[in-house]
Order: structure tokens, then sequence, then C-alpha cells
């Protein structure tokens, strides 16, 4: 057993089921019990406690009843006390560490997020916030070791379907935060807001949380769990996925539209014309929000954002930008770091939807955006204006395109690299190209001559042997001449495969 291919990042995946081919299964429940065994001796010496209680939750997935059932089994042949809290969300099994007097010392999502079928999880989180890498690797050499203290005294399994408590969590909040009177209890009466869940897990914010809230939602779609995803795959940077909330949002002559990913740690909306507010919308849309609030503060984005984005939180709304590392963690780690400088930063988020808020523990939460949005759409539909407002003077680019480069040498970590640094020392030698600085990842490029007024970004994949590049331009016909001129500068390396920017 390879147990170091189940590592991604500060998650744990691997292929759960059969049915794809060229994918082995190596996520099997005696796979998972030992992960449930070596989670709790992590939690031994992470808190120097042995009185541990762990909250478990599952997505829809096929697989994840049976995983989960395994883990819990490894749980408690460890000596833990275990809540089984069934069907949650990614953010409700944080927001058990954090929950008062029942508060566990850990709480386990069963997820691969947006994955295929056949594919399943684990992400873990204490009430400091999600696992880092190197403790996943921790916990992974542990199961390797194979040595585990047999523990006597057992706990029986107990249910917490806390995923009421979470959704009566965000009804409270939205009600104090919009404050409308004289209809307190039902600040989005009047409105309709649809949502679709992808068939994964959730379809609760339907019932529990906007009927709550005197919303119609009527024409809401695909809410029921349902691993095999039959409509279409649960993301919100799906174009299909995107496409179909768009279009009943249109059909369903709605107000608004939201989308979630299978594990709700991610979300997009669909304004009242059907038109997506995903990627730099969004960010433009949540900042806007974010530093009405905390005036001057910094957002800070993954790497692949626009400079059109920038130019809006900088020029339009006064905030300062700052770009990092993509990968959620990445993100998440940055403000929490420049909060600790003394730099105020109360939003990260990448343009995959993760949005984590300072308060809300910078927890990467899809339904608590979706939220917080809601609040400022009940405020400005009492004074009859709507939540595009916040972004009418946010620029858009005229083309923007992404690719991806497979990199054929088998030590793709350091040929990616030496791309990058042979690519630099060619752009500085060019006119009309800039080598953009601070940059923390990769190499971004602003490409300023007449027919271009653009940038591109070329950065190595987090896990995998590819090179994505991202070119955006101001100009009809620029990304071509600069993905053109991008090629020549390539061409040397044979390891890298370019033939993409022919397409």
């Amino acid at each position: 057993m390879n147990w170091k291919k189940l590592q991604n990042g500060s998650d744990i995946r691997g292929v759960a089921l059969e049915g794809v081919i060229g994918e082995e299964v190596n996520l099997t429940p005696e796979v998972a019990q030992m992960l449930g065994k070596s989670f709790v001796h992590w939690l031994w010496n992470f808190t120097s406690q042995t009185n541990v209680s762990i909250a478990v939750g599952t997505d829809s997935r096929i697989s994840g009843t049976v995983l989960k059932n395994a883990f819990i089994a490894g749980l408690c042949e460890a000596g833990a006390k275990v809540f089984d809290c069934g069907l949650a969300s990614t953010p409700a099994m944080f927001m058990t560490t954090v929950s008062g007097e029942k508060a566990t010392m850990a709480g386990v999502m069963i997820t691969a997020s947006h994955l295929p079928f056949n594919r399943n999880g684990f992400k873990f989180f204490t009430n400091k916030g999600g696992l880092d890498k190197k403790d996943i690797t921790e916990i992974l050499k542990i199961a390797e070791e194979n040595e585990y203290i047999s523990i006597e005294n057992k706990y029986p399994v107990e249910s917490w379907s806390f995923i009421d408590e979470y959704a009566s969590f965000l009804v409270d909040y939205i009600r104090k935060m919009a404050n409308i009177q004289p209809n307190f209890e039902h600040p989005l009466q009047g409105l309709k807001i649809i949502v679709d869940a992808g068939n994964g897990a959730g379809g609760f914010f339907v019932s529990k949380v906007l009927d709550q809230l005197g919303a119609d939602t009527r024409g809401s779609q695909f809410l029921n769990p349902d691993g095999n995803f039959p409509n279409h795959v649960p993301n919100p940077e799906d174009k299909e996925a995107m496409q179909s909330i768009c279009e009943a949002v249109i059909r369903e002559n709605a107000d608004l539209g939201v989308i979630f990913d299978t594990d709700v740690d991610r979300s997009a909306i669909v304004d009242s014309k059907g038109n997506p507010v995903n990627r730099n919308a969004l960010i433009a849309m949540i900042s806007a929000v974010i530093l009405k609030e905390h005036p001057g503060s910094t957002i800070v984005t993954d790497s692949i954002t626009s400079d059109e984005l920038t130019k809006f939180i900088e020029e339009e709304l006064k905030g300062k930008h700052h770009r990092f590392q993509r990968g959620y963690k990445n993100v998440i780690n940055e403000s929490i770091n420049l909060n600790n400088q003394g730099e105020e930063s109360w939003l990260a988020i990448e343009t995959s939807g993760h949005a984590a808020l300072k308060e809300n523990y910078f927890l990467d939460d899809g339904a608590y955006l979706v939220a917080k949005l809601l609040v400022e759409m009940a405020k400005l539909n009492a004074k009859g204006r709507t939540l595009t407002d916040l972004i009418k003077k946010l620029e858009q680019p005229v083309e923007s395109r992404e690719l991806r480069f497979n990199i054929l040498e088998e030590d793709f970590g350091n040929y990616g690299k030496q791309v990058l640094a042979e690519l630099e020392k060619k752009v500085i030698q060019l006119d009309g190209w800039e080598v953009v600085s601070p940059n923390y990842e990769g190499l971004r490029v602003r490409c300023t001559s007449s027919n271009e007024k653009g940038w591109f970004l070329l950065r190595l994949s987090l896990h995998d042997p590819v090179m994505p590049l991202n070119i955006e331009s101001d100009i009809e016909g620029g990304v071509e001449i600069i993905a053109v001129k991008l090629e020549l500068l390539l061409q040397d390396f044979h390891g890298l495969k370019t033939n993409v920017l022919k397409c």
C-alpha cells in the first residue's frame, strides 16, 4: 500500500470505486478504518489529550456511507467518542468543533469535492481550522507504520443531525445582519431565489435556510442527494453546471440563482438576467461588501485573477489586492499571515469559489458566502437596488483563455521550474513585455504592446505534471498574438507539450 499516493495537499483523496479504466481502487474500507485509527493517534500527539471526540459527516457520494462506517470503526477502535452526522457539508463539519458545550475535538468530512463519482476522500478539522499538508503527511505516516495502542474502553456511536443546527445558524445570521423591519423574520420575502445543488449535499439550503427566510424557492433543481451526479458535475467552475443554473434562472424568472459544489465549501451565483457571477465577478462582489465594512483592508486572492479586478478593488473600492499562490489553504494562510503581521485582511478567496472570511473562522464556506451576499441583497432590495449594482463598474477583459501544457519529463517539478526560469530570461529581453513583481506563483507577464494590452501567467500545477497558462487581453485578437509569441519562446522546451496553443 502506497499511503503517500492518498495525499492531495491538505486533504486525503483516492479512488473508492471501480468503473473508470486505468483507475485502480486504493481507498477501500480497510484503508478508511486504518485512517480512523491514525487520525486518533495524530490527535493524541497534536493535543496531548487522550479523551478524543470526533464528528464525522459525508456528502452524497455512493461510497460515502461504506467509507464512513469503516472510518468510524477505526475511530472507535482507537477509543474515540464519535458523533455520526450523516449527510453534511464540509463547513458544517468544522463548525462541530466550535459549537458550544457539545463542541468536538475534531470534525471529519468524507468528500472528494467535485471529482468524479468513483473518487472520495477525507477533510480534517480541529477548532484551529483545516489541517495543513504536513499534518496529512503525518497521519499517513502513522498509517504506514501500523503501530497502534490497544484501547479497552469503547464508546457507543451517537447520531447528531448537525446540519440542522448549522442551517439555523445561517438563518439567524441573515435575519440579524439584514435587520429588515418590520419583516425581521422574513428578510427575503418577495424575492425568488433558486438553488442548484447538483445532487450534492447542498439541497438543505432551500428548505432549511431560504424557505425559513421567506424566499420563493420554486424552480430549484437537483436538490436530492445522488452520488451518480446524473444531471451535471456539482462544480461552480464547470461550464455545463453554470449553464444549467443560468438557464433555470431565466426559465423561472428568478431574482437570483445559487449553485454549490458537492460538499458546499464553494459556491457561485447568477443574476436575474441569467448572467453568471463567478470567478473575478464573484470576488469583486464580495470584496465590495467586505471593503464597505472594513475600508482599506486587503483582499487576498489566488494568482490568476485579472488586472481589471485589481483596478476595481484598489481604485473603485479603495482596498488593497494581494495575489498569492493557487490552493485555497495557501490563500487562507496568507490572509492569516498578513493579519498576524499587522495588515488587516478580512477575505481570502480563490477564483474557484473557495471564500474564507475572518469573521467566520477563515473557513472556506460556500453557504456562508451566499448568506453574506443575501444579507446585502435584502438591504439593497429594500432600497430598490440589486446585487449587481455592486459590480457595475467592474471591467471585463475582451478576451481570456486558459490552457494546460503537459510536462513529459519524469521529474516534472524541476523541469517546470527550469522552464519558468529560462522563460523569464527571454521575456526580460523583449520590448513590450514586463515581468510582474511582486509575484508569488509562476511567471506573470504584462503585455503592453498596442495590439496585445493584456497579461499571461504560466505556473506549475500544485500536484500534476502540468503547467497551466492563463492569458487575458483588452484587445480583440490580443490573446492569439500573445499566444503565438509565447509559443516561439517555448519551442526549445521539448519536454513541454505546447501544441494546445495552436488549438
